[in-house]
């Protein structure tokens, strides 16, 4: 039997096989397609992309940080300036082990137990990927021993910076303020407000006064290099560079030789002293004693003289000037005196008998006068004169608080002046309305009585004092008081002066005001309470003595400043303006626990007045205080 022969059909083989090898063929083709277009994505759509990705690896960004601007006074002499030095800085993450790095670090260059405290606070307050300095101005020696041991330190870099220097020191630190390193809620607040970018590479910002007022103006704007790097990220070459733009120049109204004389007029002295040119708002001394280093801030300030500040029972970092909040005294007189006359409460003629106290009608409790006995017959121009309590006792009764508050408000006292520098205090100004809200406690007549003469519920700052007195100097024109002149740009040179800003004027009869500013002329006078202070001067001065209780005495007791603490001793307090025919300075002085403003605080004020207007400066510091023959304590019983 023959075997079956197997018959193949070629023809359809064929054509399965062409079927195939075509499917194959579409495949492959599919997937070149499918890579064509993967190379057209990435090369063609994507390439900008790309491009910059590929860049970013070659290129990298250095910020360039720009030069702060200065800060000059009115004449030219900077306060504060810019110098160059070299740092030894640490980023903390990029050290593997920095205890023993800092062991073997010391072996090169010194490092100080305080460096090493204030290096590590600043670990404590930032993040650790940031470059943290540990030794400020480097000698070039230091420099060139850690460059020849650089390749022992991952981590550890030798940094160019530019830090700050005050060249007077303590004598306007609280006006100029100083710069610190820039913290981490810095940060959160500069990139809340926009603001990160312009300070990449920046180490330092403003703190209070000028320097942080004024940080927009003062910082500048952060250039960049673009620089090519090599694959371990070492720079190659600067590719281009987009250069810094320094800050802007200050040019302030302040006068640092002024301030000069203040300071050695205070001597030791705690307190306050501000001077304005009551016709154009200008700050010309800003005072507050005892003060601080601005320089020991710069870079970080060290554990053992913060607490020396910190610590420290006269407050050296407290601003008196500017947020230091006292009952007013006597000096709160002659705005009353105003009131009285503009509301139709007192005429110039008007004269009560002033037996040496005064009570409210059915209560035997006395407010007594400062003089035992009383000053007799006094009218209005006399009772600022000789600044009679028991006047303005009766005064304040007739006006009441509402009255006292809706009037003198007009004066900026009771609120900030919107100076332009932070931290300002509000002071008080008290009615009905605010105890009620504060203490949910009705007025009391006896509340006002004390109000009359400038004690109670009122507070006032030094700033907020000349601020009023520049009013009463200026006819009743108010300017806005502020520190920055000029502001100088750092490109064109060009000095744009801010106009002076009249805020509102105080409508008064200039019958009145004149009334008001005789009795003050008189007080500088022979019989009046700053006649000592006065006397032999060249010129006329108007002002006010006060004196500010800081405890209250009891029913039936006087005040006996030996036999009390000389911390609970009275504020000295005196406003004044010169010459009083044309001023041209407005002022009120702050002496804590001075005593009386006649004795103590109006001698400081004429020192101020004769270097002021005359060139003279203070002889020495035993002529501060004089011997008073009349006084101005506004002592009354507690109630």
């Amino acid at each position: 039997m023959k075997p079956s022969v197997e018959l193949r059909n070629h023809p359809l083989e064929l054509h399965k096989f062409r079927i195939r090898l075509a499917i194959c063929a579409g495949f492959v083709l599919l997937l070149f397609l499918i890579l064509f277009a993967r190379f057209y994505y990435l090369q063609v759509e994507q390439r900008e992309h790309y491009h910059t990705l590929a860049e970013a690896n070659r290129i990298s960004i250095a910020p360039l940080v720009p030069n702060r601007g200065l800060i000059l006074d009115r004449n030219g002499k900077i306060l504060a300036q810019n110098f160059s030095t070299y740092t030894l800085e640490i980023t903390p993450n990029k050290v593997p082990d920095l205890d023993s790095a800092l062991k073997k670090l010391e072996t090169i260059i010194e490092i100080t137990p305080r460096d090493l405290e204030q290096f590590r606070k600043l670990m404590r307050e930032n993040r650790r990927f940031k470059s943290l300095p540990i030794r400020n101005r480097l000698t070039d020696e230091e420099v060139a021993r850690f460059a020849a041991n650089r390749y022992r330190f991952e981590g550890i870099e030798i940094q160019a910076r530019i830090l700050r220097y005050y060249p007077y020191g303590e004598l306007a630190a609280h006006v100029v303020g100083y710069i610190s390193r820039i913290s981490d809620k810095d940060l959160e607040r500069l990139e809340t407000e926009g603001e990160l970018d312009n300070y990449r590479g920046s180490h330092f910002i403003g703190r209070i006064g000028i320097e942080q007022s004024y940080e927009n103006e003062l910082h500048g704007i952060t250039g960049f290099d673009e620089v090519e790097t090599d694959a371990a990220g070492r720079s190659i070459q600067v590719l281009s560079r987009t250069p810094p733009v320094p800050g802007n120049n200050l040019i302030l109204t302040l006068d640092i030789d002024l301030q000069q004389v203040v300071d050695e007029a205070f001597g030791d002295r705690r307190g306050a002293l501000v001077a304005i040119d009551p016709n154009n708002g200008e700050v010309l001394a800003f005072v507050s004693k005892p003060g601080f280093d601005a320089n020991l801030f710069v870079g970080g300030i060290d554990h053992k003289n913060w607490n020396l500040l910190n610590n420290s029972i006269d407050r050296p970092l407290n601003n008196r000037a500017l947020r230091g909040v006292y009952p007013p005294g006597s000096t709160f007189k002659p705005f009353m005196a105003m009131a009285a006359l503009e509301l139709g409460l007192r005429s110039p003629g008007y004269a009560i008998s002033d037996m040496g106290y005064f009570s409210l009608p059915g209560s035997k409790r006395r407010f007594r006068d400062w003089k035992v006995g009383g000053h007799g017959r006094v009218d209005l121009h006399k009772s600022l004169v000789v600044s009679c309590d028991t006047y303005y006792y009766s005064l304040a009764h007739d006006m009441g608080i509402d009255r006292i508050h809706n009037y003198i408000q007009h004066y900026g006292l009771g609120q900030k002046t919107g100076i332009d520098i932070f931290g300002e205090a509000d002071g008080l100004l008290p009615s009905q309305e605010w105890k009620m809200r504060r203490y949910n406690q009705r007025w009391y007549a006896g509340d006002t009585i004390s109000v009359g003469i400038g004690q109670g519920y009122v507070l006032a700052t030094p700033l907020q004092l000349a601020f009023s007195t520049a009013i009463l100097a200026n006819h009743g024109k108010a300017y806005q008081p502020h520190f920055v002149k000029k502001i100088t740009n750092s490109q064109t040179a060009y000095e744009n002066e801010p106009d002076k800003q009249l805020l509102f004027t105080v409508d008064h009869n200039p019958k009145h005001l004149e009334l008001v500013h005789q009795a003050l002329i008189d007080v500088t006078r022979p019989g009046g309470t700053a006649a000592n202070a006065a006397a032999g001067a060249e010129y006329t001065f108007a002002g006010k003595t006060g004196t500010s209780q800081v405890i209250g005495i009891k029913q039936n007791e006087r005040y006996q400043a030996d036999l009390i603490d000389e911390r609970h001793r009275d504020h000295a307090m005196f406003v004044a303006y010169a010459p009083a025919e044309n001023p041209t300075i407005a002022l009120s002085v702050l002496v804590e626990n001075g005593g009386s403003g006649g004795s103590t605080a109006a001698p400081i004020a004429r020192q101020i007045f004769d270097y002021f207007l005359l060139g003279k400066r203070p002889e020495s510091k035993e002529a501060i205080t004089v011997t008073a023959t009349e006084h101005d304590h506004d002592h009354h019983y507690d109630h």
